[in-house]
């Protein structure tokens, strides 16, 4: 599933973390922001599991706002943005895991079980004071 770029907006922001003073002159951190709301390239229940999945990433406004400062330069930390909302794309794509359908054992199942139940309650009851008889 592709998005076009022109739905994409980024902006390069100061990062914190290693760098020495080159953090300070270098605007090396990207803010990738993807509009989910009003997207024409995605499906209603993308959509939905999106906001679900990255709803801590979104704002108010139905954007996703992914921050990435894990490299030095701005083409790593660009590769990294756009390598994570793919990633939370294709999560959200997948289809809903099938629901659980309950089972019950089979009568010779439960049968088994109970027979040796008691099978375990003879041994125990067979551990007890041997009683003399005279």
């Amino acid at each position: 599933m592709g998005i076009p770029e022109s739905e994409l907006a980024e902006k390069f922001i100061h990062a914190a973390g290693p760098g020495g003073q080159n953090v300070n002159k270098v605007a090396t951190a990207v803010q990738l922001r993807f509009d989910v709301r009003n997207s024409p390239s995605l499906t209603a229940y993308v959509k939905n599991r999106l906001r679900q999945i990255a709803s801590h990433l979104m704002t108010g406004e139905g954007e996703l706002v992914i921050e990435a400062s894990r490299y030095r330069t701005q083409g790593r930390n660009r590769e990294d943005a756009r390598a994570r909302l793919a990633e939370l794309i294709a999560e959200a794509a997948r289809p809903p895991p099938k629901k659980r359908r309950k089972t019950k054992p089979s009568k010779g199942a439960i049968e088994r079980r109970l027979k040796a139940k008691a099978g375990r309650g003879q041994v125990k009851k067979l551990r007890g004071r041997v009683r003399r008889e005279d």
